[in-house]
């Protein structure tokens, strides 16, 4: 092959990669030797290879960098964009699942509509697909498994939320949150009566003030229930590890979050979030959250809690799910005390429930295969098309297509707002 030379970098990045070897130094001074190669051999091209050659060379150029070896890291760097294409749970929403539209539409043939999903939660506006209101599906849930919680008007002036606070006895710290919002959008843990009021001055929709729970444990569980049978289940539980670095004493919080490919994908909107504060270095051994909002577009870590299914964990959310009205599909996102408070069904303070396009969070584990994650992610649509086929033969009327597609539109429209508004007002 005639520009084997140019290409031998590449090669051989990701022959050391596969077989796991930590000789940086050995690398760098084969890639720069094959570098040289490539540059005296593209010297010798005609014009019709040149290009595609230079282009080679430069992004050979690109590997030594992201091979250069730090002694305190202790690890090998890749561009940010190389991480998020080589892990599944930062594609775009459209890219990860349009393998999974044919799925989708044998099982709207099969029940013969399109937008059968819309019947699955008969309780919840359209089922819970897009632009649902919080606050009235959080109205169906008792009380006992809810922590504080306020809805306001977008116009509602600081002065009037504070005082609401006190009548409750709620104080600061917050969690502050769209009423319809999805993927930790505009969520924010609020400090502080100034940060309240800049939220509140930026923000263009009705939002929820809820108490900030501090329970270690944060889980989504997907849960399903049949209107014509007994039949109940949960399809997923995921734990999440929220974005956390550990002090060594020496580094600032700016260079631990560099240690981190995840944390790295964090550094910038950190950095506006926190400003001088990423300089501070933390003690030795100290661990620090840096995010508290449990989404993994926000740096936590989904890891799979399957292995905390049994019966007396489905008999638990039974009997949460059994006082609310019209819902028979959808995860829970809550915190919880322990595990052993989570199978007595104590010290449970539910954040969120989520309708239809609840995801089964657990597949974001970085353990699993693209293949075991569509797998099981074929495995949920097939039990949402069951719930949604019972209440259809119950008589519940799906959403018609033409105001589906009105709906998609604007809720993605919405959601492109608000992408360049947190741009601008960060």
């Amino acid at each position: 092959m005639k520009n084997k030379h140019v290409i031998r970098p590449v090669l051989f990045y990701f022959s050391l990669e596969r077989s796991g070897c930590q000789s940086i130094t050995f690398i760098d001074c084969h890639l720069a030797h094959s570098l040289s190669q490539g540059r005296q051999f593209c010297r010798r091209q005609n014009d019709k290879y040149g290009l595609l050659i230079k282009v080679a060379y430069k992004v050979s150029k690109v590997l030594i960098g992201c091979l250069s070896f730090n002694p305190q890291m202790k690890k090998k760097k890749l561009p940010l964009f190389i991480v998020k294409w080589l892990s599944y749970e930062y594609w775009p929403f459209w890219l990860f699942f349009t393998p999974l539209v044919p799925w989708w539409i044998y099982l709207a043939i099969r029940a013969r509509s399109f937008t059968y999903f819309t019947a699955a939660n008969p309780g919840i506006e359209h089922g819970g697909v897009f632009g649902e209101s919080k606050i009235d599906i959080l109205k169906k849930i008792d009380a006992k498994y809810l922590p504080k919680t306020l809805f306001f008007n977008k116009l509602t002036p600081c002065e009037n939320v504070t005082q609401e606070l006190k009548n409750i006895q709620l104080e600061f710290p917050i969690i502050v949150k769209p009423n319809v919002g999805e993927r930790g959008n505009e969520v924010e843990k609020v400090e502080s009566v100034a940060a309240l009021d800049r939220y509140i001055k930026r923000s263009k929709e009705d939002f929820i003030i809820q108490e900030y729970v501090s329970y270690d444990i944060e889980l989504g569980v997907l849960y399903y229930r049949f209107p014509d049978s007994d039949e109940t289940g949960i399809t997923s539980i995921v734990v999440k590890e929220f974005l956390t670095v550990t002090g060594d004493g020496k580094s600032t919080i700016s260079e631990l979050m560099e240690y981190d490919d995840r944390a790295r994908l964090q550094l910038e909107s950190m950095t506006k979030r926190l400003g001088a504060g990423m300089n501070e270095v933390i003690p030795e051994g100290e661990k620090r959250n840096l995010e508290p909002i449990g989404n993994h577009c926000r740096g936590t870590k989904f890891l799979s809690a399957m292995h905390l299914l049994n019966d007396q964990l489905v008999e638990v959310f039974d009997d949460v799910a059994s006082e609310i009205d019209g819902f028979y599909f959808g995860r829970f996102d809550l915190k919880v005390k322990s595990v052993e408070d989570l199978y007595k069904g104590e010290n449970i303070k539910i954040l969120e429930l989520n309708g239809v396009t609840s995801e089964p969070a657990h597949i974001y584990d970085p353990s699993y295969s693209l293949f075991r994650a569509y797998k099981e992610i074929a495995q949920n649509m097939t039990m949402m098309y069951r719930v949604s086929k019972a209440n259809i033969k119950q008589g519940v009327k799906v959403t018609p297509v033409f105001e589906m597609a009105r709906l998609i539109k604007t809720h993605f429209g919405r959601e492109k707002n608000e992408t360049v508004n947190q741009s601008m007002t960060i």
